[in-house]
C-alpha cells in the first residue's frame, strides 16, 4: 500500500478516515478539496486542474482524499489500492450538516483558504443524489481497476481497515 485513494460520498468520512490511515502508516495525505477550491470558492481552469493532479499522483506515495469523478481515471491509474466509503446517505447528510453547523463560515483544515463553511443547496442535494447518480459510475470505474478495493459501508469496517493498516505497518 503505498497509493491510495480514498473515495464516497460527500460526509462519508473520507478526510477524517485519510488522517487516520496517514498516522497509521506514514503515508502523506493530499486532499484534493485543497488543491481544487481557490478562495471563495473558486473552480480552477479545467486544463490547470488536470496538470495539479498529474502532477500529484506522479509522486511515489500518497493518500489522496476526495473524488472529482472526471480526475477518477488519472487517479486509479497510479493507485494499487482505493478505499470507498460507502456510508448511507442519511449518514452522510447528517456529517455535512453538523459539519456545517459546526464549522460555519470557518474554513476546515482540508480545504483551501478562503473556503468558508457554508450552506449550499446544491451540495446538501449531490450529497442526497450520490447513491443514485455518482456511486454507479465509480462502482463501474472500479470494475476495471486491478488494483486492491477495499468497501468499507459502516465506520467499525473502517475502523479494522485502520488496525489492519497499522499492524501491516509495524
Amino acid at each position: 500500500m503505498r497509493r491510495v485513494l480514498v473515495i464516497g460520498s460527500p460526509g462519508a468520512g473520507k478526510s477524517t478516515f485519510s488522517r487516520k490511515l496517514s498516522a497509521a502508516t506514514g503515508l502523506p495525505v493530499i486532499h484534493l478539496d485543497r488543491h481544487y477550491w481557490q478562495a471563495g470558492w473558486t473552480e480552477p481552469d479545467k486544463a490547470d486542474w488536470a496538470a495539479t493532479v498529474e502532477r500529484l499522483v506522479a509522486e511515489p506515495r500518497w493518500i489522496i482524499d476526495g473524488n472529482y469523478g472526471g480526475t477518477l481515471p488519472v487517479r486509479l491509474a497510479r493507485a494499487d489500492t482505493v478505499i470507498l466509503l460507502d456510508a448511507g446517505r442519511w449518514l452522510c447528510l447528517r456529517r455535512v450538516i453538523t459539519r456545517t453547523l459546526r464549522g460555519h463560515g470557518k474554513t476546515r483544515d482540508d480545504m483551501a483558504e478562503g473556503c468558508y463553511e457554508r450552506f449550499d443547496r446544491g451540495f446538501l442535494k449531490f450529497v442526497w443524489d450520490y447513491p443514485r447518480k455518482s456511486r454507479p459510475r465509480v462502482t463501474e470505474a472500479l470494475a476495471a481497476f486491478d488494483g486492491i478495493v477495499i468497501r468499507c459501508r459502516t465506520d467499525r469496517e473502517a475502523e479494522t481497515v485502520l488496525l489492519q493498516a497499522k499492524a501491516a505497518a509495524l
